[in-house]
């Protein structure tokens, strides 16, 4: 009999979209906002159980949904790698949610908050159905689902600018979401097949016969792109700094720490279970994605230098962050694979969105760094998050960003341009640094009283009050850096176990 923990994945999807349903039909939005806290921490506890079982047991297991029986039906697939990325999602999701509450509440108009939370269900259940799914139409049928309520996440914020971005962030995602509908369409036509170890098998046939070698070159090709597209992947990200830049704080979080991640999750898990590394060194994949990878690491960070607007800055910094993600994947190993898996740890980019709304909130709502001089005393909790999440960005030791350098460095030693990835990842740091330091410098160097003065003149009293959902989030996000960059082994042992039995 199948073990009752294997159920927890299913469990968690279909409480999300229960809980979807549940929040469309009530009409308080701040009891929708708890079910959805509560459903988040339901889902990351679930997950977890399902983490323990996996690891524990040096488990992969698969549980089937319908009367279809493969290579017909409908499937989840769950190891500990996905346990782990399923967990940490929605705990994430629930920090994002608590550490920009007050702002969501400020920014959402009372009838509309509970759809808000509608499309955050959506979007956990989407997120946790990208991480498990079998099945690569289910895989699309989520990507679009997904695609719907973070353009909803991003327009909850109602205004011009906001409405102009959530057209364009539409506009791309529906170009990424074609270009992947046309690659599975075409892989789906030389297969016969949607199931991924149905579509393994087929697949590794047409590899081994050098049939339709083509036609599937360009399958793999539309499918990484399509995903590329959607996940911001250099030079496809034009969409996401007024996208991630003008939306409600807790928005801003979940767009660049989550939504971002699982279209890369689902790339990832698609490359170990459908087409495998080799296939992709071979048809040339992996030297495209290793190519706009590097990219995206230097031009993000360029990009983000010349931004004064903090949320831009980010935004613009998760372009390069991707890129790095895309390089580990463009290495063409597993150890690359690895590198990048953990580096979608989504601890950084939500807290530095977090803080950095917290601390225009308490600046007058302003967001040029020169009017966030000084901010990090008017809340001390704030700046020190921010300074955590910066100095984890630029790779100092003892934060986890250090340790997804150190990873990515190791993993481009066997390669033959290891001279050309260390440079270029010692490069991206500096750049890092360029824009980091002067943000710090910002927030944590008091302006003349005068300027003070002035700045205190717009905020609202009721802003500078203690924010202690806003506190406890940031310091659960604070300890999970210093986790990943201090006791990171046994992390990175879990992911390449992971990895492993995909």
């Amino acid at each position: 009999m199948r073990p009752f923990v294997e159920n927890f994945p299913f469990f968690s999807i279909f409480l999300a979209i229960l809980a979807a349903i549940v929040t469309a039909a009530i009409r308080s939005g701040r009891i929708s906002y708890w079910i959805t806290i509560g459903v988040c921490a339901a889902s990351a506890l679930l997950n977890g159980w399902v983490l323990e079982y996996t690891y524990a047991e040096g488990v992969s297991f698969t549980y089937a949904m319908g009367r279809f029986l493969a290579p017909y039906g409908n499937a989840i697939n769950c190891g500990p790698l996905q346990a782990l990325l399923a967990a940490v999602f929605s705990l994430v999701m629930a920090l994002a949610l608590a550490g920009g509450r007050r702002d969501l509440f400020q920014d959402i108009l009372p009838e509309k908050q509970k759809f808000y939370f509608v499309m955050v269900n959506m979007l956990e259940a989407s997120l946790l159905a990208l991480t498990y799914t079998n099945d690569m139409f289910t895989g699309y049928v989520f990507i679009e689902t997904s695609t719907i309520a973070a353009c909803a996440l991003v327009m909850a914020k109602d205004n011009g600018p906001n409405l102009i971005a959530t057209i364009r962030y539409l506009f791309m995602s529906l170009v990424g979401s074609g270009l992947f509908l046309i690659g599975l369409t075409i892989l789906n036509s030389i297969t016969g097949y949607l199931l991924m170890p149905s579509l393994a098998e087929a697949v590794a046939e047409l590899r081994l016969s050098e049939s339709y070698t083509l036609p599937l070159t360009v399958a793999v090709g539309l499918l990484v792109a399509g995903l590329g597209v959607k996940s911001a992947m250099f030079p496809f990200h034009l969409w996401l700094p007024d996208a991630h830049g003008g939306a409600t704080t807790a928005s801003s979080a979940i767009l660049s720490g989550l939504v971002l991640k699982g279209y890369i999750v689902l790339l990832l898990v698609m490359i170990l279970r459908v087409f495998s590394m080799e296939l992709m060194v071979e048809l040339g994949v992996t030297d495209v994605i290793l190519a706009f990878g590097l990219l995206g690491m230097i031009l993000g960070s360029l990009a983000a230098m010349r931004e004064n607007h903090i949320k831009r800055m980010l935004a613009y910094s998760s372009v390069a962050q991707v890129g790095y993600i895309f390089m580990g994947v463009g290495l063409g190993s597993i150890e690359g694979l690895i590198a990048s898996c953990f580096h979608i740890h989504a601890c950084c980019k939500p807290l530095l969105f977090l803080c950095a709304g917290r601390l225009s909130a308490v600046s007058g709502h302003h967001k040029s760094l020169k009017n966030l001089r000084g901010s990090a005393y008017r809340d001390i909790g704030a700046g020190l998050g921010f300074t955590v999440g910066a100095l984890s960005m630029i790779g100092i030791p003892l934060f986890g960003g250090f340790v997804s350098k150190l990873y990515f460095a190791s993993a481009a030693v066997p390669t033959g341009m290891t001279a050309m990835i260390l440079l270029t990842i010692a490069l991206s740091t500096v750049l890092n640094a360029l824009y980091y330091v002067p943000a710090l410098l910002a927030i944590w160097v008091k302006p003349p009283a005068e300027d003070e003065a002035l700045v205190l003149a717009d905020v609202h009293p009721g802003d500078l009050a203690a924010d202690r959902a806003f506190t406890a989030a940031a310091a659960i996000l604070i300890v999970g850096i210093f986790v990943l960059g201090i006791f990171y082994h046994p992390i990175t042992d879990l992911i390449e176990a992971g990895v492993r039995l995909i």
